[in-house]
């Protein structure tokens, strides 16, 4: 059985669970992990923040995100689910509680 030639997710979504693996990771690294380019990435992130679903906050010479999952995630079949429940779903299993918990945030931000 061979790979599908398709894929489940769009790059958006691909992008946002790389942040919410790695909080600290580059755009070239996303780019490289979704076989995109940097630019692309750089826009998919853009839009990620202009949605409120990611934060951006500027350590050093680093990014470090912050995703929003106390938002919703608007289905096509009318039915919103927390990004906190899709992000349990797609995250490793081998991703480690306290890694999960710096990607949360409260709604209050």
């Amino acid at each position: 059985m061979g790979i599908a030639p398709f894929g489940f997710l769009t790059n958006h979504g691909l992008a946002l669970l790389c942040i919410a693996e790695d909080p600290q990771i580059r755009m070239r690294d996303i780019a490289t992990r979704i076989d995109i380019t940097e630019r692309a990435a750089q826009r998919i992130v853009s839009d990620l923040i202009a949605a409120g679903y990611v934060h951006r906050r500027r350590e050093g010479r680093r990014n470090q995100y912050l995703v929003r999952t106390d938002l919703k995630v608007a289905l096509p079949n009318e039915r919103d689910i927390e990004l906190s429940s899709l992000l349990g779903v797609l995250l490793p299993t081998g991703a480690s509680a306290e890694r999960r918990e710096q990607v949360m945030v409260e709604p209050s931000m």
